[in-house]
């Protein structure tokens, strides 16, 4: 069985979107928006070029189209293997959380043994500045 390849953040987030409902474009482009707290402002064209890839690769497809205003809108929702792409990946995420969490949960407790006894680090510059000692 093969490990299913890490999905980047766009793609993570235009599922997400479309796991409570299909979507038209600009919704999900709102959506993703508020998921990724404004880090993230997908345009037309990243949006449209993901979803016709993520349409080749069986995770989204058309649920309908109507027309608003004059204009077309299509909607897409998440297919089964969607889904299923989309859970494999939150838990992969969750393990990776869990594991750093861990690690620095134990990171913060053996400093908080060794601060008193330990004199804090000396730390060097990692430049030079010019005319400063070599």
């Amino acid at each position: 069985m093969s490990t299913p390849v890490p999905l980047r953040e766009p793609t993570f987030l235009i599922l997400t979107a479309l796991a409570r409902e299909p979507m038209h474009g600009y919704g999900i482009v709102t959506e993703v928006a508020a998921l990724s707290d404004g880090r993230l402002s997908l345009r037309p064209g990243t949006l449209y070029g993901a979803l016709d890839r993520l349409t080749d690769e069986g995770l989204v497809e058309p649920d309908r189209e109507e027309i608003v205003g004059g204009r077309l809108r299509r909607y897409y929702r998440l297919t089964d293997s969607g889904t299923a792409a989309l859970t494999a990946e939150t838990e992969r995420l969750r393990r990776n959380v869990e594991a750093a969490s861990q690690r620095l949960r134990a990171r913060g407790a053996r400093a908080s043994e060794g601060s008193a006894t330990r004199p804090a680090p000396t730390v060097r510059p990692a430049i030079r500045l010019a005319g400063g000692p070599a």
